[in-house]
């Protein structure tokens, strides 16, 4: 911060050179020019210069250069690719903002500049050897049914691409060679078409340790609804206040909320969480449409008989509730 302070200053109050000459003072133009800076430090750290506008010197990233190489040499490409990285020479450019935002952005780029990359990468790359975790999702989608006629070689194949990673292998990346030894590997997948055993044996040996999930509740589903900071209630709340609406969701309508996503999971498939976003996309359908041409500045109270009333025919029909997806 101290360095991006003197940066700003020298903007404002360039430094001049030593000069000899002294004025009926006794005091010199350096001098003279150290007090008016000390006196601009102050009304700096104070705040008082923060909507003056500056303009200063960044260091613009250089393009990146992507260098495409033959299969199974992945590492020489990234090696030539940083090569010629480097060689780039970085570019700088102009840019004119108030005091304050250029305040962080010089500091941002002094702070990067007394970082050591190297030791960073070799700290990140021991980081992730003794205590990297891998999560592996959507695994199923990988787990060809036995039922199938003749082998699934698509399928089979990435399993056994990802054998040797999950085994313990050393794979090449962008900052080095990492070794998966004692990486911790975790797979989900909802199995709904395929089973567990139904991928190859080696890759089921290495993963010992299976746990299997409940569903989602209803009770679930509320915590859902109304814990997370990023809450779909609380979004669309946000969403429709940019348009002057003010929406209120009683206790009420997110328990039918919860309760009509719990009962179309059961009946139909079950998709977990997700299923929330289409339930309130249909209930909030004619509402979001007519925001906010039909609809100006308003307050509405969606209520559990409003709930029941927009989804209730929908659950109860089979044949409807496909469109909820």
């Amino acid at each position: 911060d101290r360095m991006a302070e003197e940066k700003i200053l020298d903007q404002l109050i360039p430094p001049i050179k030593k000069s000899s000459a002294v004025d009926e003072n006794g005091e010199n133009d350096e001098l003279q020019n150290e007090k008016t800076r000390e006196w601009m430090r102050e009304k700096l750290r104070n705040g008082e210069l923060d909507d003056r506008m500056i303009e200063f010197d960044i260091t613009s990233p250089a393009f990146g250069m992507q260098v495409l190489g033959p299969m199974g040499m992945d590492d020489m490409s990234m090696n030539l690719q940083e090569m010629f990285s480097s060689m780039i020479p970085k570019k700088k450019k102009k840019r004119k903002t108030a005091i304050k935002e250029a305040r962080k952005i010089i500091a941002q780029e002094e702070a990067e500049k007394l970082i050591d990359m190297e030791a960073v990468q070799k700290e990140a790359i021991k980081r992730v050897q003794e205590s990297g975790i891998v999560f592996i999702d959507e695994i199923d989608k990988i787990a060809g049914a036995k039922s199938q006629q003749g082998p699934d070689v698509s399928r089979e194949g990435v399993q056994r691409d990802l054998l040797p990673i999950v085994e313990g292998s050393t794979v090449n990346t962008k900052y080095g060679p990492v070794k998966t030894d004692h990486i911790l590997f975790i797979a989900s997948g909802a199995f709904h078409v395929s089973k567990p055993s139904d991928l190859i044996p080696e890759l089921q040996g290495r993963f010992p340790i299976r746990v299997e999930l409940k569903s989602l509740t209803e009770e679930d589903f509320i915590k859902i609804l109304t814990l997370p900071q990023n809450a779909l209630l609380k979004q669309y709340t946000a969403l429709l206040q940019t348009e002057g609406v003010d929406i209120k969701f009683t206790d009420e309508a997110i328990k039918e909320v919860a309760k009509t996503a719990a009962a179309v999971n059961d009946q139909v498939e079950n998709i977990g969480a997700r299923r929330l976003h289409t339930i309130l996309t249909t209930l909030l359908e004619d509402i979001l449409f007519e925001v906010p041409d039909k609809m100006p500045e308003s307050e509405l109270e969606i209520s559990g008989e409003m709930v029941n009333t927009k989804l209730d025919k929908i659950v109860k029909n089979r044949d409807l509730s496909k469109y909820i997806l």
